[in-house]
């Protein structure tokens, strides 16, 4: 197994959302590699947990990734949090065009969605779980 295109990854991943027009205009610069202190925006998208698993063969080092895609939003209902959710979506899934600094995107999938009230927060959150195929060539 190969851990090593793990950042190359995530990377790849965070560089395609802050550019994606779709994602860029329902919460402009608000997406996190990790949400920032003290206030925050009323709706963001953050990078979430991540799972790897070997998927090398005799030929080439390789995992998939597991990883959660999570967005969050304090405005009532949950239409604003699953109109973010479908962009992201949209600009993840079945996405072969990523660009790794290491390595080489295999493929990229959405495999599931799970919404939820936060309510002592009183938030919305939707975590977009992704799968994507790697190989560290």
């Amino acid at each position: 197994m190969s851990y090593g295109v793990a950042l190359a990854l995530q990377a790849a991943v965070y560089q395609h959302l802050v550019a994606d027009a779709a994602v860029v205009a329902l919460v402009g610069s608000s997406v996190f590699d990790e949400v920032p202190s003290g206030s925050v925006p009323s709706t963001y998208v953050t990078l979430g947990p991540e799972i790897a698993l070997d998927r090398s063969d005799k030929s080439t080092s390789g995992a998939e990734h597991r990883f959660t895609i999570s967005v969050v939003t304090d405005v009532a209902g949950f239409g604003t949090a699953k109109s973010v959710g479908v962009a992201v979506s949209d600009a993840l899934h079945n996405n072969q065009g990523l660009v790794l600094a290491r390595g080489h995107l295999v493929m990229l999938q959405f495999e599931r969605a799970t919404a939820s009230r936060e309510q002592a927060a009183n938030l919305r959150r939707i975590d977009l779980r992704f799968r994507a195929r790697v190989e560290d060539i």
